[in-house]
């Protein structure tokens, strides 16, 4: 049995993964993160405190629990906060995943790292995996670096791509667009809403499973890991207003440019799924399906 290590277990994917361990009891699990474990359930696996940023204490943590591979989940993922404070955006997304190569590459680990859409500049999505990368934020730059810094390695890595994650845990530091909508209406809040991006948005319980078919088959290389459904932004808030028989005339359609946000974000994203889903096995759910596997977790939690 292989034991996986899992980095920013108490982010939403992190969660999704030790759920999907723990149910499928195909893997040990060691969950790492900084500070106290958010996971509701404390048996099955373990828990080791972990900072991303102290190479001397991941080493620690590695070198006792001598995982067959890592899922690197831990990211400064806030695109306008990346813009802002580049420095931390550069050491949690790039030094961070040095630190992890340089144990891997010392013990034979496998290394499955998370990155994103926003490596691309959007002019031509959507992307397979060999598409020229062109980011246009700092957070699009710092993951399509990490990936480099991967790709000029010596360890087993597999970069797993991905879109707009979206799902529930029981304890969120950070909602998502799914969640946000969802609750901005069912308040009877007018939302703003851009129509002029395209994405691809990605069940977090399809993109956990994506991530342990990686180990499972021993993953080296890109593949692109999100939804299947193209959407723009509004399309996709509108589908949460219609499965939720909310309020669609709260929800006004404007354009990027009039956000003033402080990154620009691509504008259709989109990735090429075939490779994925035939050298991996992955099966991604439609985001109705998606909706609907919400729908029942957030009934449970009632």
């Amino acid at each position: 049995m292989k034991t996986i290590l899992v980095t920013g277990s108490n982010g939403l994917l992190g969660q999704k993964i030790t759920e999907r361990l723990l149910d499928t009891k195909q893997f040990k699990l060691i969950a790492t993160a900084k500070g106290a474990n958010r996971f509701p359930v404390k048996e099955g696996y373990v828990y080791a405190e972990m900072d991303i940023l102290d190479p001397e204490n991941v080493k620690q943590v590695v070198e006792k629990y001598q995982p067959d591979a890592i899922i690197h989940t831990a990211a400064m993922t806030n695109v306008d906060t990346c813009e802002d404070q580049q420095e931390l955006a550069h050491k949690l997304n790039v030094e961070a995943v040095q630190t992890l190569i340089n144990i891997a590459e010392l013990h034979n680990i496998q290394l499955v790292h998370l990155s994103t859409d926003f490596i691309f500049d959007g002019a031509n999505g959507p992307y397979d995996e060999l598409a020229a990368p062109n980011p246009l934020s700092y957070y699009g730059k710092t993951k399509l670096e990490a990936e480099e810094v991967l790709k000029n390695s010596s360890c087993k890595w597999a970069i797993l791509r991905t879109i707009i994650v979206y799902g529930i845990v029981s304890d969120m530091s950070r909602s998502n667009i799914v969640l946000w909508a969802k609750g901005a209406l069912e308040k009877g809040s007018p939302i703003n809403v851009v129509n002029d991006q395209w994405r691809m948005p990605t069940l977090a319980e399809d993109l956990a499973d994506c991530c342990l078919l990686a180990v499972q088959k021993d993953a080296h290389g890109v593949y692109n890991a999100s939804g299947k459904d193209m959407m723009s932004i509004s399309e996709l808030v509108g589908k949460v207003a219609d499965y939720w028989h909310l309020d669609k005339s709260l929800i006004r359609e404007i354009s990027a440019e009039t956000l003033n946000q402080t990154a620009k974000r691509p504008v259709r994203t989109g990735f090429i799924l075939d490779k994925t889903i035939n050298d991996l096995g992955y099966n991604p759910h439609s985001f109705e399906e998606g909706l609907a596997i919400l729908d029942h977790q957030l009934k449970q939690r009632d």
